[in-house]
């Protein structure tokens, strides 16, 4: 079956496109969209472009961030204000990878993928989306949670509060092949603090349900205490609440669940 290809200079016009063709799919990076063409994907009919220069924009205030949804891995990493982002960005594939894959596509990659997504969410981001509904703000969790509806729409940014001191954002990935391979575990947990006790704790799981979740038995164990060795032993033994993860290749649901407190105390000590 032939495959249409369509550009269009405005994100608009590009969203009107995708909301009225079910056969479309919206082509960022690629990583997502010619895999699935490459593997055959019958369903897709129209590929949908669009060379809107707010796709790639990065703005940077003092205390927020928003980044385009076409802006990519490398990108992030070469922008040094963005410096909080490196160690997600960092762990998306290799240099090829990095150089085409985009923010708005990785908030769509299934697990064992999606691993900036997990960051993202711990950063309590907002995600900014176009389509049969028109324009909206959406909180993360939120987007999430109804990913596998918003077919028709397209992510035209995201944005976050930027962290109040370098340690305060903590990311980490468990891999069995480094630094590219699929996650078996992705953590990250932004924790700010307040007269020296943790103050609205958000920590994130990737690979750990069928999309990215939240902590929230570990959150509520740091809530209000100084992030010491009793906190931290809290967080980690309730590390498993609330999970579902699957088995694959890289690791069973079993093995998943046995480790995530162990990493997440790695994590919450910045051990590496």
């Amino acid at each position: 079956m032939p495959v249409t290809v369509k550009t269009f200079a405005s994100f608009g016009e590009a969203a009107s496109a995708v909301s009225s063709d079910r056969g479309a799919r919206y082509l960022g990076g690629g990583t997502l969209v010619m895999r699935a063409l490459n593997e055959g994907d019958v369903s897709i009919a129209t590929v949908v472009r669009a060379t809107d220069p707010a796709l790639m924009r990065i703005d940077i205030a003092s205390s927020r961030v928003t980044i385009g949804a076409g802006v990519t891995f490398a990108r992030i990493l070469a922008e040094r204000d963005l410096a909080f982002l490196h160690a997600p960005a960092r762990s998306i594939g290799g240099p090829a990878v990095r150089n085409m894959g985009t923010v708005g596509g990785n908030l769509f990659a299934p697990n064992p993928y999606g691993d900036f997504t997990v960051a993202l969410l711990a950063l309590d981001a907002t995600v900014s989306v176009q389509g049969g509904l028109g324009a909206r703000d959406m909180p993360i969790e939120e987007f999430l949670q109804s990913r596998e509806r918003q077919s028709g729409a397209l992510v035209l940014a995201v944005s976050c509060q930027r962290p109040a001191s370098a340690d305060a954002f903590r990311y980490r990935k468990i891999a069995r092949i480094k630094p590219k391979g699929g996650s078996v575990i992705t953590l990250a947990a932004h924790l700010p603090s307040s007269g020296g006790r943790v103050s609205g704790a958000r920590i994130a799981l990737g690979s750990m349900a069928a999309t990215q979740i939240r902590a929230r038995a570990a959150e509520r164990a740091l809530e209000g205490r100084p992030l010491d060795g009793a906190a931290i032993s809290a967080a980690a033994s309730v590390a498993a609440e609330g999970v579902s993860p699957a088995d694959n290749a890289l690791g069973s649901a079993w093995y998943r669940r046995e480790i995530v407190g162990v990493h997440l105390r790695r994590l919450l000590s910045g051990l590496e």
